[in-house]
């Protein structure tokens, strides 16, 4: 029998999500975000589940974008972090990826090409994020310079918010009104709103919107859990018991000695660790799931095990399945307890870990 530690993927939840974007979106064109391996689910099961559903996907670079192309996809692609050579665009052209341009060396190179390339655009504005962008001042002589370019066939516009999953938001709002403003009389296709601005911000819709974290089942909000906003989690990443030896008061667990046990009790063990994408910093008491029921970490997290005090359970046996994240614990539980993300938690699970499509 093989490592029972494996990613169960949920087709239906994925496609719901989607659906729910559409629900909170219905006048916006959709860019499903699928950018390191689609958070960790996979970039082309997760684009050809969603397949003609999504009218464009967002990916972070040409890698990513040819590896969808090789997958079969045919739907527009953009790179949100644009191309890095001037060698790349003859390719981005032939394949019809979209680059967003966001400094001085990009329009530089585009101004240079040749008018052979047919290249669709995204200019990134610097609304408030403060990371990647020009300066709004800036865009109009930018969007003039992109249309007289032979190279560049459409120009599309995007900005990015940084502080849009928390309610009423100050800085969310500037952003949303500045870009308000300047996209007014540009005439281009906009788009400003990720999964907090698509639940939160209606306002921030405009022609296109770009899915994340939502898609896969998490939620982006501070103030809403997945369920409230009717968000099924893709991912169940899920594992086994492969030992439960009873541990004396007083024991030791794992690495540093740094948990002891308490009385006498069951320790179970399972097979996930921080080789399979386990958060190592994950403290003592992180909720798992043994038999449907939460219990505790205890412990360090190891390479290719965690601990579990199975006092509550003491029925359990080896063999007994053991939910991490996913169906029945919200991944964004686990990850307020290992003092992080969703996002990271979800990327982070590594090649090892078998996908099973369920």
């Amino acid at each position: 029998m093989s490592r029972p530690a494996r990613a169960l993927l949920d087709a239906g939840a994925l496609k719901h999500n989607l659906q729910q974007v559409r629900l909170h979106a219905q006048r916006s064109r959709v860019m499903a975000i699928v950018k390191a391996n689609a958070y960790g689910h996979g970039l082309a099961w997760v684009a050809r589940t969603l397949g003609e559903s999504a009218d464009a996907f967002g990916v972070s670079s040409i890698e990513e974008g040819l590896q969808l192309r090789a997958a079969g996809v045919t739907r527009p692609v953009c790179l949100l972090e644009g191309f890095f050579s001037a060698d790349e665009l003859p390719l981005l052209s032939k394949q019809r990826l979209e680059p967003v341009i966001h400094h001085d060396g990009q329009l530089r190179a585009l101004e240079q090409a040749s008018p052979l390339l047919r290249l669709t655009v995204w200019i990134k504005v610097d609304t408030g994020m403060h990371r990647l962008g020009f300066p709004p001042v800036a865009v109009e002589n930018i969007v003039k310079q992109l249309r007289n370019s032979r190279a560049v066939t459409g120009v599309r516009i995007m900005s990015h918010f940084a502080r849009a999953e928390f309610p009423n938001d100050d800085v969310t709002r500037s952003q949303i009104n500045d870009f308000a403003k300047l996209i007014r009389n540009l005439e281009l296709e906009t788009s400003l709103a990720n999964s907090a601005g698509i639940l939160a911000w209606p306002s921030s819709h405009f022609d296109w919107v770009r899915p994340g974290i939502m898609l896969y089942g998490a939620s982006p909000l501070m103030d809403k859990d997945a369920a409230t906003l009717d968000l099924k989690p893709v991912m169940t990443l899920e594992s086994a018991l492969i030992a439960v030896p009873p541990r004396k008061k007083g024991d030791a667990i794992g690495y540093g000695g740094d948990w002891r046990c308490p009385e006498d009790m069951p320790v179970g063990v399972a097979a996930i660790g921080y080789g399979d994408g386990y958060p190592r910093h994950a403290p003592p008491g992180t909720p798992v799931l043994v038999n449907g029921r939460r219990v505790p970490t205890v412990g360090r997290v190891s390479m290719d095990m965690i601990t579990l005090d199975l006092r509550t359970q003491p029925q359990a046996k080896v063999g007994d399945p053991v939910v991490l994240w996913g169906q029945g614990l919200p991944v964004e539980q686990v990850a307020q307890s290992a003092g992080t993300v969703s996002y990271e938690l979800l990327c982070q699970v590594t090649e090892r870990i078998p996908r099973v499509v369920v």
